[in-house]
């Protein structure tokens, strides 16, 4: 991510950005974004009348996905992050969906867990069912190979963050305040889930902090002393419907919106347990504020 995992969201890009412009590594850049690329996901969104204009500046969202794969299993999308970016307002709105969320899968025909559809059907079921229960078009989508998390934290040289709250977690303490994290105090940090007061919820901010806080890292000179690197693990890590082209266009003009984000929850839903199996389902009151939140940003009409 040179401008890139995030913009994985803008993962995808801003990390990258930076580097493009010096010759000597251009060619690296541009086979690991080749790389990267999954041209088979859909370019525009059935929610679109047509493409974003990214050159106009038009605001985008985008699809992080935070993906646990294991040996003989495709995995679960556990982290689910929308991002909303508004250049004109040069503003970024951050959504962490729970995982656990109880949704239609779209192309299943069946109510499930939304971290399912991944498993089911790969990130365009994902983008599909994520569409579906925000009733936004997702623009752009990122896949990140979780376990590799730690590879991207390395390659910046590590990230800072605001810890609400000190706890212990796989031999690490970690105190209140701020604290400097490498990959694996970063992986440990944004797992932690049994001791946090706040439970998945914490969690899913916790996901939030580090991730933009490895993209302002990744868009910051020092990163690119350690490009070779960073391009290796994003390489083999990273997957993402974006081109080279959109990319760029990306970091030239939507950088600025790194300078306000702002954090949005679905806090208010209930926990439900049907054949056994724990739910997370949204409140449709605050569910419906957060869509018109995000579709305002997006300056649908």
């Amino acid at each position: 991510m040179s401008k890139k995992i995030i913009w994985i969201t803008l993962i995808c890009c801003l990390l990258l950005g930076g580097t493009i412009y010096a010759a000597s590594i251009y060619k690296n850049v541009t086979k690991t974004l080749e790389t990267i690329h999954e041209p088979e996901i859909r370019k525009v969104s059935n929610l679109r009348k047509t493409e974003v204009e990214l050159v106009d500046q038009e605001p985008i969202s985008v699809l992080l996905l935070g993906v646990d794969e294991r040996e003989d299993d495709v995995g679960r999308s556990d982290t689910i992050i929308v991002l909303t970016a508004n250049p004109s307002l040069a503003s970024i709105k951050v959504l962490s969906i729970p995982r656990d969320t109880y949704t239609e899968i779209i192309g299943m025909q069946k109510m499930d867990k939304l971290n399912h559809a991944y498993a089911f059907g790969g990130i365009d079921m994902a983008l599909h069912s994520v569409e579906n229960l925000l009733d936004i078009p997702i623009d752009y989508v990122v896949q990140v190979n979780m376990e590799s998390f730690l590879e991207i934290v390395d390659s910046v040289g590590g990230v800072t963050v605001e810890n609400p709250t000190a706890f212990e977690e796989n031999g690490y303490h970690f105190e209140e305040g701020l604290i400097h994290l490498d990959g694996d105090m970063a992986l440990s940090y944004v797992r932690m889930r049994k001791n946090d007061p706040l439970g998945d919820f914490g969690r899913q901010e916790r996901q939030k902090q580090v991730l933009l806080a490895v993209l302002k890292e990744g868009a910051s000179f020092n990163s690119l002393l350690h490009y070779k690197e960073l391009l290796a693990t994003l390489a083999e890590n990273i997957r993402t419907n974006m081109t080279f082209e959109q990319m760029m266009d990306i970091q030239k003009g939507y950088k600025d919106t790194l300078a306000n984000i702002e954090s949005i929850s679905l806090t208010k839903g209930s926990g439900k347990r049907m054949n056994d199996i724990w739910y997370y389902v949204p409140e449709e009151e605050e569910l419906s504020e957060v869509t018109m939140d995000l579709k305002e940003h997006l300056e649908l009409d």
